[in-house]
């Protein structure tokens, strides 16, 4: 036993790393590889249309954003940069009529994703404060309280998961979500790019963006738990308003504190801990991923060899152990 152990932190210490990953779009695919992202699109149609598009993340060129936790912050807004880029396109080209009429598009799509943002804080962090201060008498107790407003947060997004995904549209967003997963688990495999092999894997993905928000839930309860200590032993009791003012602008934080923690445990799946720690966020990617039709692999596969480009024989063929949220 302990020598098949061995063996197997010798084989993963051999695995070359690379950041590869992506999202789901409508009818379509994200997927981004070193120096560049991609995505294809199916067209009503039928057709499958892409863009590609160079792109070097800034972490790759400071010493000091590649420093734990800010590494963490600058790659969330990236992605969230070209998610939502890739996002907006993709429902140009599925959805060709309704961008026709739009007019102002680029200022209306901007006000849509803010407003989006705005009840996403609302829903997910406000709310949970404001509902535990009103229902109990434990400002004052830093642990007790994160405990509490935390539970109403994951519980908040449990239903909010279990309610989009009753939405027929949103429904077919999740089977891309799992084609998008299989591909990069073929890809991480170094098994050929074909829809007949991507469809043996699975659909859930330990570095699934999903997972990575059930760990900042968590993360936030700790993190925000400490910052409590803190605050109540240095400056004195905190209200709700006091709580908003320091939580809030530590979003980022702990994203950062939950992307090192997603990292660490996609890395040591070998380990039992790390296994079991990884094991609720792939309970939920039962429900924000579904079994994709051949069709709808075939447009994640598109999408990540489009992204390599000329460069993709270089990798072909290799075991990756990949860095990105996937």
């Amino acid at each position: 036993m302990r020598h098949k152990r061995l063996t197997a932190l010798l084989l993963l210490a051999a695995q070359s790393r690379i950041l590869v990953g992506g999202q789901a779009v409508i009818e379509g695919v994200m997927m981004r590889v070193p120096g560049a992202w991609a995505v294809a699109v199916r067209d009503p149609q039928g057709k499958v249309q892409t863009k590609r598009e160079p792109f070097t993340s800034r972490v790759e060129n400071s010493r000091l954003l590649r420093l734990p936790l800010l590494r963490g912050v600058v790659h969330l807004f990236e992605s969230m940069k070209i998610g939502l880029a890739t996002l907006n396109w993709s429902a140009d080209i599925a959805f060709p009529e309704d961008a026709s009429k739009a007019s102002g598009s680029g200022a209306g799509a901007w006000l849509s994703n803010m407003v989006a943002l705005a009840l996403a804080v609302g829903l997910f962090f406000v709310a949970p404060l404001w509902l535990t201060t009103r229902l109990l008498s434990i400002e004052q107790q830093a642990l007790g309280f994160n405990l509490v407003s935390g539970g109403l947060r994951i519980a908040f997004f449990l239903i909010y998961l279990g309610l989009i995904s009753l939405i027929k549209d949103v429904r077919r967003l999740f089977e891309y979500h799992g084609a998008e997963h299989k591909a990069v688990y073929t890809f991480e495999a170094g098994q050929p790019l074909t829809v007949e092999m991507a469809q043996k894997f699975p659909t859930q993905h330990p570095r699934c963006g999903t997972s990575f928000l059930f760990i900042v839930l968590i993360a936030a309860i700790l993190t925000f738990a400490l910052i409590d200590t803190l605050v109540i032993a240095f400056i004195g009791p905190m209200s709700l308003g006091l709580r908003l003012l320091v939580h809030l602008p530590l979003i980022p934080l702990v994203a950062g504190v939950g992307y090192e923690a997603l990292k660490l445990t996609a890395r040591l799946q070998h380990v039992t801990l790390f296994r079991w720690l990884a094991q609720p966020g792939l309970w939920l990617q039962n429900i924000t991923t579904r079994q994709p039709d051949d069709d709808q692999m075939s447009v994640a596969l598109e999408s990540l060899s489009h992204a390599f480009g000329d460069k993709l024989p270089e990798y072909q063929g290799q075991t990756f152990i990949a860095d990105a949220i996937a």
